[in-house]
């Protein structure tokens, strides 16, 4: 598997909003309960989205360059096998999240992707 430039966190603007006082993102409620922080690359966004979002609004799009985790972030399976990026080894530095987009998912799952999903 070839490891992609960028990765997603998908995650609530208030939950998301003392990280920028802090410096650090410490994740969703459901990383804190799975012991890491959960992502998804380009092409596994819009099923997460419509599994796990569906109908949602206030909601933000961060994009992580991989490189910048080094050894923290760990690829494994998930839904149906398919490899899914961990980060584990404590909270993401704001410095490491390349940029952050407002995004609103239908009641349908469907959701209008920001241009600089690649």
């Amino acid at each position: 598997m070839s490891t992609p430039e960028l990765i997603y966190k998908i995650t609530t603007t208030a939950v998301f909003a003392p990280a920028h006082a802090s410096g650090h993102f410490t994740g969703m409620p459901i990383d804190a309960a799975d012991g890491y922080m959960h992502f998804s690359t380009a092409s596994q966004l819009s099923e997460t989205l419509r599994l796990h979002f569906a109908g949602q609004s206030g909601l933000l799009l961060l994009a992580v360059k991989t490189v910048d985790l080094g050894d923290k972030l760990v690829w494994e399976p998930s839904r149906g096998g398919e490899l899914f990026p961990h980060l584990y080894g404590g909270p993401l530095d704001i410095a490491d999240i390349l940029w952050e987009e407002q995004i609103s998912v239908a009641a349908d799952g469907s959701c209008h992707l920001p241009a600089g999903v690649k």
